[in-house]
């Protein structure tokens, strides 16, 4: 790509032409609000290549109130401690909204590969997690346009002396710019290699020639206008629901009907010894994780009044209360409405060697937002793929994922709902949605089955509960977690 960048023609005045496109641009910031239209501008390239002055001249007519320009940092010790895409899912703006940045989490590439050292499967993984997290965005809506700033070796060097040559400028040239000014061909090499592998139909690069200044304002500004014009024009397509079974790596499941709820009971005597021994053993555990600095996450799913809530009760005794934490997720509010639906949950990560409980999670996208309308059937449809990069992302990084189904048959859910009617104390346990749930139950059984067999993947497989007797679901749940975190730490210690 760097070796095929469009020139300047002689004679034209860019000068002049990208004063007329100013207005256009400032123009399209209301059309975007309108339409709730969110963008992010990425300014990527060699160093001097102008990245400042180009963002300046940008935001110079746009509604401060609308936009927000970062600059990304290396990442510090506690953005290390997760995956490599958590700050910017972060980051990324509100519907409606622009997100300008300078560079970007392509800083983790190319370079990282050059100054520290990651190896090149890791470079290969790194690539993956970009070209997702950008797939996921567009697919939700977002416009990405990727800008590289592209001088030749002798023009950067000249621009170096340049800003060497005065005080008040010669602090912004580092011996890092020297070295990389001195080897410029090998990062050459590699920045190639990583444009040409993240220039997507979707989010494509525009390699812009900057040396000369007026011509590369004209090319930014042409394609910001031709780009963010171009998506508030198209109608909304969603792309065909992607083949998961052929992406990942499935586990057969049962369906919910075919999971035998009869006979998975416990004796009360039997099961307090037995959640005593079992609190006490996960206790000991999560000890051995924090040392480790092993992240866990317990997600937990289910019908209305199956058990959750006494079974992450007695999860959470065993736990040390510094290292752990329940979310309870409810309906999204205003702020989490105006982001891809996914934000929310990479807010909520666990840090190193601690455990985080959601009571409900990310598959409200693919049961309540697609049964009760909240969301396009077919933009559900695209979840499945999601969620599974989702949980993909993270078990790569380290993290261990535990999901639990917990399965009532209907006449039980029955009984607790009358119970909690009936039981002063539990009544505000019992909703009007809860009774309008239950009425759709065949609808939410066809939906959780599909979910299931869709999202149970190698790395993050679910376990259905049988929930009749909530002493045996509970026990379950926790002989659960201790198995397989007594695998995951067998695993890593032979690492």
């Amino acid at each position: 790509m760097l070796n095929d960048v469009r020139k300047p023609v002689k004679g034209v005045d860019y000068k002049a032409r990208a004063n007329e496109l100013r207005q256009t641009l400032s123009n399209l910031q209301l059309r975007m609000k309108e339409k709730q239209l969110p963008a992010i501008i990425v300014f990527e390239g060699w160093g001097a290549s102008g990245k400042g002055t180009l963002i300046a001249d940008t935001i110079k007519l746009l509604d401060p109130r609308f936009f927000k320009v970062s600059s990304t940092l290396p990442p510090n010790d506690a953005e290390r401690r997760y995956p490599m895409m958590k700050r910017f899912f972060e980051g990324i703006p509100e519907y409606g909204k622009l997100s300008v940045m300078d560079r970007s989490w392509y800083q983790e590439l190319a370079v990282a590969r050059l100054e520290d050292g990651i190896s090149r499967k890791e470079y290969d993984r790194r690539i993956s997690s970009v070209n997702t997290f950008e797939r996921q965005l567009t697919d939700d809506g977002y416009v990405i346009i990727k800008v590289f700033l592209h001088i030749s070796k002798e023009e950067q060097k000249r621009r170096f002396d340049k800003l060497e040559s005065a005080a008040s400028t010669k602090w912004r040239v580092t011996d890092k710019d020297r070295r990389r000014n001195k080897h410029y061909d090998e990062y050459f090499e590699l920045l190639d290699d990583m444009l040409e592998r993240t220039d997507t139909e979707l989010c494509p690069w525009t390699v812009i020639d900057a040396e000369d200044k007026q011509f590369a304002r004209c090319r930014l500004f042409e394609t910001i206008i031709e780009t963010i014009t171009a998506a508030l024009e198209a109608d909304t397509i969603y792309p065909p629901e992607s083949n998961v079974s052929k992406l990942f790596g499935l586990k057969p499941m049962p369906k919910l009907s075919e999971v035998e709820l009869t006979g998975k009971t416990v004796s009360r005597e039997d099961y307090e010894l037995r959640l005593k021994e079992a609190q006490k053993e996960l206790a000991k555990l999560h000890g051995k994780l924090y040392k480790k600095k092993i992240p866990v996450i317990l997600a937990f799913e289910g019908w209305d009044a199956a058990g959750k809530g006494g079974a992450i009760k007695r999860v959470g005794a065993a736990l040390d209360p510094r290292g752990y934490e329940a979310v309870p997720i409810a309906s999204p509010d205003a702020r989490e409405k105006a982001h891809h639906y996914l934000w929310r949950f990479w807010t909520r990560l666990p840090k190193d060697g601690h455990i985080t409980i959601f009571d409900r999670t990310w598959y409200g996208r693919v049961m309540v937002e697609r049964l009760e309308g909240f969301t396009p059937v077919e933009r559900c449809a695209m979840a499945y793929r999601e969620i599974d990069e989702f949980e993909k992302e993270l078990t790569d990084c380290g993290f261990v994922i535990l999901k639990f189904w917990i399965q009532i048959d209907k006449d039980e859910q029955l009984k607790r709902f009358n119970d909690r009617m009936n039981t002063p104390e539990k009544r505000w346990k019992i909703t009007d949605e809860d009774w309008r749930n239950r009425e759709k139950w065949d609808l939410y059984e066809s939906a959780v089955d599909e979910m299931i067999q869709k999202t149970s993947t190698v790395y993050a497989p679910w376990t259905i509960v049988e929930g009749n007797d909530k002493l045996y679901a509970r026990l379950k749940v926790l002989d659960t977690v201790i198995a397989r975190l007594r695998d995951e730490l067998a695993k890593r210690s032979k690492k």
